[in-house]
């Protein structure tokens, strides 16, 4: 069940949710007038998490590459970068 705090929460109990945060890698979600307003981590869970997107995004780019035959065979490759590390 995620966390929900409302904004007087986060302003009166700061260091609560910080060490929440820190202990938990999910987000606080922050009320304000009842409706969700923010999201807060920690830095070390939003790290990972845009390093997972990052990952994604490489993951697809290659998967794209690979539909579109935008490859070539390992061996060949290899070759090409011995070639060039010999120059």
């Amino acid at each position: 069940m995620p966390a929900i705090r409302s904004s007087a929460d986060l302003r009166n109990n700061y260091n609560e949710i910080s060490t929440f945060c820190h202990n938990y890698p999910e987000p606080v979600f922050i009320t304000k007038n009842g409706k969700g307003d923010l999201a807060v981590m920690s830095i070390e869970a939003y790290e990972e998490l845009t390093g997972r997107f990052d990952l994604y995004s490489q993951l697809k780019e290659g998967l794209d590459d690979i539909a579109s035959g935008n490859t070539r065979p390992f061996s060949e490759a290899m070759e090409d970068i011995r070639s060039h590390r010999q120059k």
